[in-house]
């Protein structure tokens, strides 16, 4: 189930917020510029998974001019699991939208905006839109296991500037309770 959990930036131990309601998490995140959608899910079977969300693609494309489409998949058993977890444990940036849709599994996006810290579960059906140059992390677990839509303008302008704040290290982690 998606759930947000707001922190003041200065204490990673109380919640100020802690919500598992669509709408609430979408008004939340909304205040900070962050896009956060519930689609429909969908039974993949032999249909490509691209092709099984094309309207809701398009309509992102169409909105946010979104060139370049693929899908991203993580198994428990990955044998890189723990240096791709550790990729992107601290806080950074990026050149462009960070758009990713959950087809299935979870992951945790935490964000960094106006003295708050957001903690945002994304599980199966969820999209979030986190804006180009906002602080942020994102954890997939130590057994991760998610299948994501991602939508760019440019690949490249995806790569991660990293802050040098410590402040990932101060806040929840993503912990699975099993592979």
């Amino acid at each position: 189930m998606s759930r947000l959990q707001v922190f003041d930036e200065r204490d990673g131990t109380t919640a100020l917020l802690v919500s598992t309601d669509g709408s609430q998490i979408a008004t939340e995140l909304a205040a900070i510029g962050v896009r956060f959608e519930r689609w429909p899910t969908r039974e993949i079977g032999d249909t490509a998974i691209l092709d099984a969300y094309a309207p809701e693609i398009a309509r992102l494309q169409s909105e946010g001019g979104y060139q370049s489409v693929d899908t991203v998949a993580m198994a428990p058993d990955h044998p890189e699991r723990a240096a791709l977890r550790g990729k992107f444990l601290s806080e950074h940036t990026h050149g462009e939208d960070e758009v990713r849709f959950f087809v299935d599994g979870e992951g945790l996006f935490t964000l960094h905006a106006q003295g708050k810290v957001f903690n945002m579960l994304c599980t199966q059906g969820d999209l979030i839109s986190v804006p180009a140059g906002m602080p942020h992390w994102f954890d997939m677990g130590g057994h991760p296991r998610f299948t994501a839509i991602r939508l760019f303008r440019n690949p490249d302008g995806w790569i991660a500037r990293f802050t040098g704040d410590a402040i990932a290290d101060r806040f929840p982690r993503h912990e699975r309770a099993s592979a």
